[in-house]
């Protein structure tokens, strides 16, 4: 049985007296560990959004690697996707309308199913309980596979949030982030708290795992040994190995949109097995938008940590 609460109190020496972490965060270390993420296979998969964006009776659209994209519920609630550009002259098909599980173009009523039409044509599209993915075969150029590389996730019954924030950066700026752990206690003090690296990736053996303390309030925060590992190129994975919450995971996709912007969305899919978890899960309307306003909190900071390394980057300027 777990203890009756998940704080502890802690001690952690004022931010300008933190042991540096400068020399273990070392460049080759974390670009070795990039190279590695990027080049495993995706199958041409890419996150569009949560679940929940794409509802029944409307379409969702987005831009993905400067492609438009359209996403809506057919039959059976199924999701379909297409190019988002009406075949007939153009018109925005996120601005349509669905009707009996067709996509309904507004300019003159031409409707669309999951089959082709002229030159357009529907696009493979998965939803996977938590987020909605599209294939895009010419954009990623990969053997196509028939789903998503997922990692695992909590059992049923576990309380998921997505949250969406877009930077000026490129998806390699955005894992590069999550692959340095190590300015975690620096650059977000707000959030953790008496964080060590206990292990770093190596060819065996892909995982960082790190030990730290999520700060709740004042000196009191939950401490949790966790793992970050990369499934595939355009998503890291946290997942709680030890302490409180074991077992949740928060997954960190990056999207292209267009050139030089990405859109990072991530869902944060949490398990307990306290008493009064089945109640958190009960009030599930009201807790999510505090999980995405706290991963919205650390992204604002992270992304400037990845847009100032695309920046850099595009001058030919980074160190590392």
């Amino acid at each position: 049985m777990p203890n009756r609460l998940p704080l502890r109190k802690f001690t952690s020496p004022p931010w300008s007296e933190q042991e540096p972490t400068w020399r273990d965060a070392k460049p080759a270390l974390i670009e070795a560990a990039l190279k590695r993420a990027t080049a495993r296979p995706s199958g041409n998969w890419f996150v569009v959004g949560a679940s929940r964006d794409v509802v029944r009776g409307k379409p969702f659209g987005r831009t993905v690697a400067g492609r438009e994209v359209v996403l809506w519920r057919g039959p059976g609630d199924e999701l379909k996707a297409g190019p988002g550009a009406c075949p007939h002259l153009g018109a925005p098909l996120r601005d349509g309308a669905v009707a009996g599980g067709e996509l309904v173009c507004r300019w003159h009523g031409l409707a669309l199913g999951g089959e082709r039409f002229g030159g357009w044509s529907p696009f493979p599209a998965h939803d996977d309980g938590v987020l909605v993915w599209v294939r895009l075969d010419e954009v990623g150029g990969e053997e196509p596979l028939p789903e998503p590389v997922l990692p695992a996730r909590p059992r049923e019954g576990a309380l998921d949030a997505v949250a969406t924030l877009v930077g000026r950066c490129e998806p390699e700026d955005v894992i590069a982030n999550r692959l340095d752990p190590w300015h975690g206690a620096w650059f977000h003090p707000y959030s953790f708290a008496n964080l060590r690296v206990l292990e770093t990736p190596t060819e065996d053996r892909d995982r960082f795992l790190v030990e730290v303390t999520f700060r709740v309030a004042g000196r009191f925060g939950v401490p949790v040994t966790a793992e970050f590992t990369c499934p595939e190129p355009r998503t890291i994975v946290m997942r709680i190995v030890s302490g409180e919450g074991e077992g949740s995971v928060v997954e960190t996709h990056a999207t292209p949109l267009d050139r030089g912007r990405t859109a990072v969305v991530e869902a944060t899919i949490a398990q307990s097995d306290r008493r009064g978890f089945a109640l958190v899960r009960g009030l599930a309307p009201a807790v999510r938008p505090a999980m995405r306003w706290a991963a919205a909190r650390l992204w604002r900071d992270d992304l400037a940590y990845a847009e100032r390394r695309y920046a850099l980057r595009s001058k030919g300027a980074f160190p590392g």
